[in-house]
């Protein structure tokens, strides 16, 4: 192994640390795996925990020493003539910060899985996929280019796809197993494409020397079309894998997995890659103006499309999901508008409150014995005390309410936006106030009122033990302080922007007007005026409705107005991309298989094997065994011979 850096730094550490950060998850995983069943489920639990927990503590150990930027090549591994892909991390600001957000809340949610798992009867293979999850993602952050990426980004996708479909005696969930794994490869396909473009403008996929020629050359030498060809292919990727429109439908249905695998994909793993992504290759969309407002919309056409759907849910994940699906679409809406480090800010904080509320979805789910209907529900905040106290402050933190980290990260991202655009503004605005209504909503048809559900599940009814508690107790404390590391300016410093900075240093370069412009204190205090107020207008909006009077969501069957039927039905998009795409798609393989296969194909491969198969019957009966035969066959050898000879006479 060989340690390399970046020009004028020292890679410290040996290189056995770089190794073990994504190697503890990955022994855990091979351990798990190879002895699934011959361990209890306490000590498939710890052994899984420990090994994420270890990650964790050399993260932290590198975050605490980290000085400078640098590379670690760890062997050559690549090497086809001009092309050179060393295996090699890169340690940086933004790295080091994914890996800490990777491996803290993948430990929580690894402890909430020891409780929450261990009556499954495969508790051993579920731990041994959750730490090939953390391990795929690790490698995806740790990569220093965009090939080791792709590698963690597919290890990724495969893990969803063992996840949602760990269950897989359900046939339902096995479809929406396959759903994400196919709809992700749409995406990744333009990922793939944006690679191969990156090599052949650039002759290199090492981020390093990727973005340093985009700097510099300011594409002046490769044209903006090839920028911008670059960076939508790239933003093909982050949409499947990030959920944004048209490729988000598979998100929602990734509920079917266990509830702990839905926080860790839509808190810290998977869908955060596709905002990494970006962020990592900020330079490349500096330069593509275009490709930013191609970004910027649909990430506020996804943020509101998913939060109206999110209003006629009533199952409590589907909730979640959609609200997932919704705040993506606030980041790449940040990103849109080139506020970086808001984008990132909001994966942060969303990811303490997401993680929070799936996770305490995960707890009333256990109490109410796998009931997911929020209209089964109601009354239960005194069953389940620490379960609510947690949640209310995940709702506030996603509705933007101040102090809560939310209302920090939502409010700079809306700023950035107000700069770019009144009217993108306005309706961000709209969206916060539909989110702190949807949240809220949850909260109220599952905490007040009265209980709903069957007696049976009133019997059952109890707060959910310490395993699953208390990562609930330290998410919802970073979801109460974890804003406070990007205060407003006139309140504090912002120490996220500081540490940030020097990844964005080409893109600040090329354009810095848009780095250095910050509204007024008078129009940065009415804007937070204004999204507070809109959060408390949905707020209590939500409690007059659900609790003040006391409404209940209608049933299935009820009669539905057009508009509340069509968001009922989210908008019948799966519908039209069954009718659209997948009956089409099917239809052509049956013609195929009963017109081409069977007709043609078919056919002619028999038709070859009856032909050498009475070829063979024909030359058997030469070997008889008879020394008659072979003599009449000797002289008809001789005769023939002749004849051919006299024939040229």
């Amino acid at each position: 192994m060989q340690e390399t850096v970046l020009p004028g730094a020292t890679a410290p550490f040996s290189t056995l640390l770089y190794l073990l950060i994504p190697g503890l998850p990955f022994l855990g995983f091979l351990v798990n795996g190879l002895l699934n069943k011959r361990l209890s489920g306490t000590v498939a639990g710890a052994l899984g925990t420990l090994t994420v927990l270890g990650s964790f503590l050399l993260s932290v150990f590198l975050f605490v020493n980290f000085k400078y930027q640098y590379t670690v090549s760890l062997f050559d591994w690549i090497s086809v003539g001009s092309l050179q892909i060393p295996f090699s991390y890169q340690i940086d600001q933004l790295s080091l910060l994914m890996l800490l957000l990777i491996t803290g809340v993948g430990t929580l949610i690894h402890i909430y899985s020891i409780g929450y798992m261990h009556h499954d009867e495969n508790v051993g293979k579920f731990f041994s996929f959750l730490n090939l999850f953390v391990f795929s993602m690790l490698i995806l952050v740790l990569g220093a280019n965009f090939v080791i990426l792709f590698i963690g980004w597919e290890g990724v996708g495969l893990c969803s796809y063992l996840l949602i479909g760990f269950w897989n005696k359900n046939t339902s969930y096995n479809n929406a197993a396959k759903k994400a794994f196919i709809i992700n490869r749409i995406g990744d396909l333009g990922f793939l494409l944006g690679i191969f473009l990156i090599y052949l403008t650039f002759n290199s996929v090492q981020y390093g020397e990727v973005f340093q020629k985009a700097h510099l050359s300011q594409f002046g030498n490769y044209g903006v079309g090839v920028c911008t060809a670059i960076t939508l292919l790239l933003f093909v990727g982050a949409m499947g894998k990030s959920a944004q429109l048209p490729l988000y439908t598979w998100l929602p249905d990734a509920m079917a997995g266990p509830t702990p695998v839905s926080a860790l994909i839509h808190a810290a793993t998977m869908v955060t890659a596709g905002i990494y992504l970006v962020l990592r290759a900020n330079v490349l969309f500096t330069l593509a103006p275009q490709t930013l407002e191609v970004v910027g919309i649909i990430g506020l056409a996804t943020a509101l499309f998913a939060a109206t759907i999110g209003l006629a849910q009533n199952d409590i994940k589907k909730v979640l999901a959609y609200s997932t699906v919704s705040q993506l679409g606030y980041m790449f809406l940040a990103l849109g508008v080139m506020g970086y480090t808001s984008s990132f800010f909001h994966v942060l904080t969303h990811a303490f409150f997401k993680a929070l509320l799936f996770l305490g979805a995960g707890s009333v789910i256990h109490a109410m014995s796998n009931e997911q209907d929020m209209r089964r529900m109601g009354g239960l905040r005194k069953a389940l005390p620490i379960t609510f106290l947690t949640m209310l402050i995940g709702c506030l933190a996603i509705s933007g309410i101040p102090p809560f980290a939310g209302f920090f990260s939502k409010d700079e991202i809306l700023s950035h936006v107000y700069e770019h655009s009144k009217v993108m503004w306005a309706i961000g605005v709209f969206t916060s106030f539909l989110t702190a209504f949807y949240m809220f909503r949850l909260l109220f048809l599952t905490f007040f009122g009265e209980f709903r559900g069957t007696e049976e599940q009133r019997h059952h009814l109890h707060e959910s033990p310490a395993s699953m508690t208390l990562p609930l107790i330290v998410l919802a404390i970073l979801s109460a302080v974890g804003g406070f590391m990007g205060a407003p300016m006139f309140v504090g410093k912002h120490y996220l922007a500081d540490y940030l900075a020097p990844i964005f240093t080409y893109s600040r370069q090329i354009l810095p007007a848009a780095f250095t412009t910050e509204p007024e204190h008078g129009t940065e205090l009415m804007l937070m005026g204004i999204s507070v107020l809109v959060a408390v207008a949905g707020i209590v909006l939500a409690y007059v409705q659900y609790v003040a009077r006391a409404q209940r969501p209608a049933e299935d069957d009820a009669q539905r107005s057009a508009p509340e039927s069509l968001i009922y039905n989210k908008y019948y998009i799966d519908e039209l991309y069954d009718s659209l795409i997948v009956k089409p798609v099917m239809a052509l393989s049956t013609g195929l298989y009963k017109f081409v296969e069977n007709g043609i194909i078919d056919p002619i491969a028999n038709g070859v094997g009856r032909v050498t198969l009475a070829g063979g019957q024909l030359l058997r009966n030469v070997q008889t065994g008879s020394v008659e035969t072979y003599l009449i066959l000797m002289v008809l050898g001789i005769v023939l011979i002749l004849g051919l000879n006299f024939s040229r006479l």
